[in-house]
């Protein structure tokens, strides 16, 4: 059980909900922890519900992982992962949760698109430091291997979060890509090869996962008020997700011979 003992000055985060068994987010059964806040807008994002900081439910390290500790041996080939939203926005709370779980021996996994990396920041990279040690697995999303293109999509250079990406290579950290093709933004051969080489110069790729887009999201839109960014946008089939995968690894492996 947790050595953790609730107190009420201790640091709180913003949650916007938990899944108690994930099955895609990372080796094993997860707990999955959805942090809430994220400053990036993919335009094909199926959690806007979780962009705005500040909303969702303010708690403690101890309420978010109660459910988890209650059903141990359920989860005892999985660990917890915090996705979101974006979790590395709330960094002394992510920490924190992770301290506990290392206490308590269980695999943790930061499910993230990099966005935050600020290697210009001291005091950034020194919790990112703290955080990584108390790390196993990062599930890395990259949205788009081009930078005009990746703007276009998410509003933000990828320049950070390839960084990001190296700098989890530096430091052993073992990585997952997660990548979504989308019909006429990145299911393009010449995108696709362009992530496979770029994969090629990491170590630390332990496997990678390309994801189909789907417009399941978009009912979220239409409760928020929001205009769907990709309306008339056709959903890319598993055939298509599967042929880009095989496009990718065989550019990685082509990398990888020079």
């Amino acid at each position: 059980m947790s050595s953790h003992v609730p107190s009420t000055r201790e640091c709180k985060g913003y949650i916007h909900s938990i899944e108690s068994c994930g099955t895609v987010d990372g080796p094993g059964i997860r707990y999955v922890v959805f942090f809430q806040g994220c400053p990036m807008r993919c335009r094909y994002c199926h959690n806007p519900d979780t962009w705005e900081y500040g909303k969702g439910t303010l708690m403690s390290v101890h309420e978010v992982l109660e459910g988890f500790y209650s059903n141990l041996p359920f989860y005892r080939n999985g660990g917890v992962t915090v996705t979101g939203g974006e979790p590395m926005m709330q960094m002394d709370f992510l920490i924190e949760l992770f301290r506990d779980l290392k206490r308590n021996h269980i695999h943790t996994c930061i499910d993230s698109s990099g966005i935050m990396f600020n290697p210009h920041s001291e005091r950034f990279m020194t919790q990112l430091a703290e955080l990584l040690a108390l790390t196993d697995l990062v599930l890395l999303d990259i949205k788009h291997i081009s930078d005009v293109k990746h703007q276009s999509l998410t509003g933000h250079s990828n320049r950070q979060i390839l960084a990001f990406a190296r700098h989890l290579d530096e430091q052993g950290i073992p990585v997952w890509i997660r990548h979504v093709v989308v019909p006429g933004i990145t299911l393009y051969r010449e995108y696709l090869e362009g992530l496979g080489t770029f994969m090629a110069s990491l170590h630390n790729v332990q496997a990678l996962d390309v994801l189909p887009y789907h417009t399941l999201g978009k009912v979220k839109y239409e409760k928020l008020g929001l205009p769907y960014p990709l309306e008339g946008t056709r959903e890319a089939t598993k055939e298509e997700a599967a042929a880009a995968r095989q496009i990718i690894l065989a550019a990685y492996k082509k990398a990888k011979l020079c």
